[in-house]
């Protein structure tokens, strides 16, 4: 091919795919969603500085508190299903519903608190946010009401 013939592309190289579905899962499996191989947290909820195999950076990762929202959520509707279906067949007294259903919200939102996390990084990194395109979030149009400077006079 000579060099006339060349394909012309604007807009500068083209970004490597991450698929959304594969890097949730690897995210709910705990695992780094770049590769699928590495741990993704050092500690219960702490994540990594960067993955030990692919060496993709995870230090600017922010799920704050979205994880804690979905777990609110899952765990709630689940174990409300099952207080009901439960209240429906067994007449038993509220303080026996107490002790079954308080421990198990709490066991399932300690099992459930990690994966999610994970996933919502997933996620995250799936869509270049906070940073894992490779670019900062302090890049916003100086006006923009959401600088944290304020807009420019």
């Amino acid at each position: 091919m000579r060099e006339s013939e060349q394909t012309v592309r604007y807009g500068g190289a083209r970004e490597a795919e991450r698929p959304l579905g594969r890097s949730i899962r690897r995210g709910l499996a705990c695992r780094c969603p770049n590769c699928g191989e590495g741990r993704l947290f050092r500690a219960f909820l702490k994540p990594v500085d960067a993955c030990a195999v692919c060496g993709e950076d995870m230090s600017h990762q922010r799920a704050d508190d979205l994880p804690a929202y979905l777990v609110i959520v899952v765990v709630g509707h689940v174990l409300m299903t099952g207080y009901m279906l439960t209240d429906m067949v067994f007449r038993v007294s509220p303080w026996i519903h107490l002790a079954i259903w308080v421990p198990l919200a709490v066991l399932a939102a300690l099992l459930t608190i990690q994966p999610i996390k994970g996933g919502v990084i997933g996620l995250q990194w799936v869509y270049r946010m906070h940073g894992f395109g490779g670019h900062d979030d302090e890049t916003i149009d100086p006006g923009h009401p959401a600088r944290k400077d304020g807009p420019v006079a």
